[in-house]
This record gives C-alpha cells, structure tokens and sequence, in this order.
C-alpha cells in the first residue's frame, strides 16, 4: 500500500484493487496548503474541526466515517475508537476518533487530535500497529514528548508524524525537529510518500517523513 501526506492531519492510503481512503480533509482557507483535490472511497473525519472534516474538498466517496465502530468497506477494515479527554464525563474536550485501518494485513494507525497519552487500555485496543501516524506538533494534539511516549507504547514499525509547523502551514504548532529529538535523531530525510508491504515492515521502529503533496 501507499501513503501519501497532503499536511496537516490529511493523508491518502491506496492499494491497487482495494477501497482508497483520505483521512482529516482540510480547509485550505484555515489549514495554509494548496486546495485539496483528491478523489476517494471512504473519508474519515477524526474531529469536528475546518482543519479536519472539510470533505467537500474530496470527491467520489461512497463511505464517510465520523466516528466509532467497526467497518469493511472494499476490502478495507477500518476501526474507530473514540477518545474524550481525561475521563468519559468530559464534555470540554473535543471527541476525537483515532482510526486503523488493515490494507492485506498491514495495519495503520491514524490518531486524529489525539491530546494525551491514551491508557493502556486503549493502546490495547488499536491492536497491532505498523504504521502510526502521530500528531507532534501541539496545537489540539500532542506535542512532542507526548509524541514520543504514544510511540514507545504503541511500538509501531513505522512513525510518520503529522500536524506539525511546515512552511505553509497557518496553524500555530511546533516543528518537527523538536519530535525528531524526543525520537533520539538528529535528522530525517523527508520523501514524497511511503510504500508499505507486511514484509516491508522493520522490526524496530523507524521514523518516516513525508514531504506534503500540493
């Protein structure tokens, strides 16, 4: 399968004869990048907000996921899990629904606006992630440490971060080096997107930035 990141909290997952899915489409007119144009069959929206549930900017989809469950969608298993803050009496903070999605066994995890570290539990119920994709640059989300401590308990092959300060973003977050540091990194190579096979998968978990598609 290919992952391709659009900025922000938005990324592509394609398989060749499996369902297409975009995750958190933006408004461009909040988020800074380009206009999305992208064409899809299931959207899912991790949380009310312009920089996440803009799904007009994508077209053709037949299957919008706003929140939990469990789903099977063109061969494509997608779980949703909600988390509301610090207890489940919450009402100030917002809803956010962290997503797996499973392409032929490949699992990935797409954490929406998650803002705390999520409880064992809750890590249990992800099952067995692959690919995390990791909000790190504060703002709704995690920071960087935060990032860091998701990561070590989540033990995923791949980390790709998201929801950080980037050149176009208009959205008053962290940059990505301070997660790259909490990692133990000094630098990361950042490419156009990432192609993931089971056997693809490396057995310690390796860091993967993605440059963002206009």
């Amino acid at each position: 399968m290919e992952i391709t990141w659009y900025g922000l909290s938005c990324f592509r997952l394609t398989e060749r004869g499996l369902a297409t899915v975009v995750t958190d489409p933006y408004d461009h007119r909040v988020a800074g990048y380009e206009a999305l144009k992208l064409r899809a069959d299931i959207v899912t929206v991790s949380h009310d907000a312009p920089g996440h549930n803009f799904t007009s900017a994508v077209k053709g989809y037949s299957h919008l996921i706003t929140g939990p469950g469990e789903f099977e969608i063109g061969n494509v298993f997608v779980t949703g899990i909600q988390t509301n803050g610090h207890s489940k009496t919450s009402t100030t903070d917002p809803r956010n629904t962290l997503y797996v999605f499973e392409y032929e066994g490949v699992n990935v995890a797409h954490l929406g606006d998650l803002s705390r570290v999520p409880t064992q539990t809750e890590i249990e119920a992800l099952g067995n992630v692959h690919v995390a994709l990791v909000p790190v640059g504060g703002g709704g989300g995690l920071n960087a440490a935060k990032a860091a401590e998701v990561v070590s308990m989540l033990e995923p092959g791949i980390v790709i971060p998201m929801h950080y300060a980037t050149p176009k973003s208009a959205l008053n977050f962290a940059p990505l080096n301070k997660f790259i540091k909490e990692m133990g990194l000094d630098s990361v190579e950042a490419q156009p997107s990432l192609k993931v096979t089971v056997s693809s998968i490396p057995e310690e978990t390796r860091v993967v930035v993605l440059t963002y598609e206009h």
